[in-house]
């Protein structure tokens, strides 16, 4: 096996690197060793039982071709791409494009050979106005990117997305220019994507929308964006390759979770900050905000008992939140095992012109230098302090190392799952609330629940209020 396209240096969140209070000991992560064996076991049975799916889409070649047969029926003048999806339906492909495809706010500056992508993923109008007013529907596709094919908030932006576009282009106009990603087989969208002749990729069935990023979700995107999606999949089978091992000192994914789950446990580090010292890697901060939380928050664990627990991710980025939230992370309480993410070798780089005065000792660094700088020096700020803290490492940021990464979280989040007695791949929580949501909106089904929103607003006590 080659060298892998992430390192993961945990010593400072050893005992050895921070102190016995900040850090685990040996033995205590030793002692995790059976129960990793037992995790990394289960998941592979759930994997070869064909219930967790997400494990090997990077080697689904049926969906790979299925998503470049889509790309060829697309029209030829296509420009920007609409990725009409919300949560794990959006976030990864966004953490591609924007790593990968130079950074989204030079969309409508910079000169491309490729699609421009744009998400807007919420429900506020804002963006999606905005982008309605600039935009050449003969130019433009829109991705409809829903799991359950009835995620209320890209359904109301499809209507909007397809008047828009009947209102300038003929019916097979329209037709070329909306792709469906869903569920294969089954609800809302599938089938009016049937009803209406629009090209559809399937999420499967097996697969969740926060663990779908390497099934059509984001590779079709990607492959519209320019990215080598070939090489992203081959990134995630690498580390896929290194994350079946039940030997816990030997499975990255595995390293990851135990270190996260037993801080959380023995060190009550119940916060878990992902920062990366690079803007390319902003929205994978985010990605794996929503992978983590969703994932690991959960009201009972696998016994059906009432434990309330999880960790709280946060996602930041250097050097940007050594001036907003670094100071709560070195001085606030000890409650946050930090993981950093360097990239050695920069995109592109820019040398310091030589100065005068106090900056002079800047001249002929480069950015980069100064940015890796920043990163080691708070990194060794934070351990002086008893700060646990876990460093990644890149060599370069390309297709091939972002599949890998993306990978490395997945596979991570499984096994903290199993590690905190908890199934990572459902999220009930949400649930209750897209249902007062539906009643408050008058969908048929829901009229039960618009009266029980009702009253829970009548019961609300108003003498709190300011006008």
């Amino acid at each position: 096996m080659t060298d892998s396209p992430v390192s993961i240096d945990y010593g400072l969140a050893m005992a050895e690197g921070v102190g016995p209070l900040g850090g685990l000991r040996d033995e205590e992560l030793d002692a995790e060793s059976a129960s990793f064996a037992r995790a990394a076991t289960n998941v592979a049975t759930q994997v070869s039982s064909g219930v967790l799916g997400f494990w090997n889409l990077p080697s689904e070649e049926a969906q790979l071709a299925a998503v470049r047969q889509v790309r060829l029926g697309l029209p030829d003048e296509l420009t920007d791409v609409l990725v009409l999806g919300i949560g794990g339906s959006s976030l990864g492909a966004r953490a591609i494009y924007q790593a990968l495809s130079g950074p989204m706010e030079l969309a409508g500056l910079a000169k491309r050979t490729h699609a421009r992508l744009h998400f807007p993923d919420n429900s506020d109008p804002w963006l999606l106005a905005a982008l309605l007013d600039v935009l050449t529907p003969a130019k433009t596709v829109a991705l409809v990117v829903s799991k359950s094919g009835g995620t209320v908030e890209t359904a109301a932006q499809l209507l909007v997305i397809r008047h828009w576009l009947q209102s300038a282009l003929d019916a097979e106009q329209v037709r070329r220019r909306i792709v469906a990603i869903t569920d294969p087989e089954h609800g809302p969208l599938r089938e009016e994507a049937a009803a209406e002749r629009w090209p559809t990729l399937s999420v499967p069935a097996n697969v969740g929308g926060r663990f779908s990023l390497l099934s059509p979700v984001g590779l079709l995107p990607a492959l519209l964006a320019g990215t080598d999606i070939d090489d992203l999949l081959e990134g995630a089978r690498d580390m896929a390759a290194r994350c079946t091992t039940t030997v816990l000192h030997e499975n990255p994914a595995g390293i990851l979770a135990a270190i996260h789950v037993l801080q959380h446990r023995l060190r009550s580090r119940s916060i878990h900050v992902m920062l990366p010292y690079s803007d390319q890697l902003r929205p994978f901060a985010a990605w794996y905000v929503q992978l983590w939380a969703e994932s690991l928050g959960k009201r009972v664990n696998r016994a059906g008992e009432v434990v309330e627990q999880g960790p709280t991710p946060i996602a930041a980025v250097g050097a940007t939140d050594q001036h907003a939230q670094m100071q709560l992370f070195m001085e606030g309480p000890r409650d946050k095992l930090v993981t950093f993410v360097r990239v050695a070798n920069a995109a592109r780089d820019l040398v310091i012109p030589p100065g005068k005065g106090a900056s002079s000792y800047l001249g002929g660094t480069s950015l980069h230098a100064l940015l890796d700088a920043e990163r080691e020096g708070t990194t060794q700020a934070l351990a002086t302090d008893g700060r646990p803290s876990i460093t990644l490492s890149i060599e370069r940021l390309d297709a091939h190392s972002l599949g890998a990464l993306f990978f490395l979280y997945e596979a991570a989040t499984a096994f903290a799952g199993e590690l905190y007695g908890v199934h990572a791949f459902d999220q009930p929580g949400v649930e209750l609330g897209k249902r007062l949501a539906y009643g408050l909106l008058g969908r048929a089904g829901y009229e039960r629940t618009a009266q029980e929103i009702r009253t829970l607003q009548a019961k609300q006590p108003k003498r709190y209020r300011l006008a």
